[in-house]
């Protein structure tokens, strides 16, 4: 079988969204598919500081803050943060609509005590299970993973804003002024006992998930014929616009399942395993 290039979400794909270890079949399946010759990379939403601790289980390289920081092997492909014009901007004009913010630089990701109290609100409302990007940043604050104080922040360039809004009216002055710079990846859920709340983030409209596969192909001298994809989430779209094969887990998100071409079982019901069996790759 030709060498297939495999990408994979972390969060409600390869890991429970917000935690660190990653199901054992889904462990073997990528070190199986590495030895018969296979790459496989993870292709994050989250940061390289929130990514790093996933590394330690044998990946080809990875694309982090969806697209903005780019590596195969050694070498970095891409690497993109917004300029401080562009941060310090939509974050006032989020912040100064009650939208609530987080800051992922590439070494550290910084959040406020609103936000921990939002989510804590949110979760107490939902009573089962969160969307997994909402889900990932509720376990982030409450088991203190990497999460630095907003007030420590010293203005080093940010990737990526995260942001829960109470509804969609707080987010258009912020879409007005850099809906052009910045696509605004969002989950609305709503409660019948409580209001809406909106999770998302600003994904600079330079990159995104695809394109970060797009750049490892070439620079294998591969072509995108050669690309599967997994993922859970809006943020993954991008992914199958590129990849040949794209899978959506079981646990995701409609509109992904509506773009894959394949959906295979949920992360807790050893999907990845599941669908590398199924293409061969094991």
């Amino acid at each position: 079988m030709d060498t297939r290039l495999i990408f994979l979400d972390i969060d409600g794909t390869f890991i429970e969204p917000g935690r660190m270890e990653a199901p054992a079949s889904a462990v073997e399946a990528v070190r199986a598919a590495r030895a018969n010759g296979h790459k496989v990379f993870l292709c994050t939403g989250r940061n390289y500081k929130m990514t790093a601790p996933v590394l330690h289980y044998g990946f080809d390289g990875y694309v982090c803050s969806a697209g903005g920081y780019v590596v195969c092997g050694q070498d970095v492909l891409f690497d993109c943060p917004m300029d401080k014009a562009q941060s310090d901007g939509v974050r006032a004009l989020l912040e100064a609509n009650g939208v609530e913010c987080t800051l992922e630089a590439k070494n550290a990701t910084y959040g406020g005590a609103q936000m921990i109290q939002r989510l804590s609100s949110y979760q107490a409302r939902q009573g089962g299970a969160l969307n997994s990007e909402l889900e990932r940043w509720r376990r982030a604050f409450a088991d203190g993973m990497l999460i630095r104080p907003l007030e420590e922040y010293k203005g080093e360039p940010i990737y990526k804003i995260c942001y829960i809004a109470q509804d969609a009216a707080s987010l258009l002055p912020a879409k007005e002024a850099y809906g052009g710079q910045f696509n605004f990846c969002e989950t609305e859920t709503f409660k019948p006992e409580g209001p809406a709340c909106i999770n998302g983030e600003l994904i600079n409209r330079k990159f995104n998930k695809g394109e970060g596969i797009r750049r490892i192909c070439q620079h294998l001298g591969l072509t995108t014929a050669a690309a599967v994809a997994f993922g859970d989430s809006e943020n993954d779209l991008e992914m199958t616009d590129v990849a040949a094969v794209s899978y959506c887990m079981a646990n995701g998100s409609p509109a992904l399942k509506a773009r894959c071409t394949h959906v295979c079982p949920a992360v807790s019901d050893d999907g990845i395993a599941t669908a590398f069996k199924e293409l061969g790759l094991i």
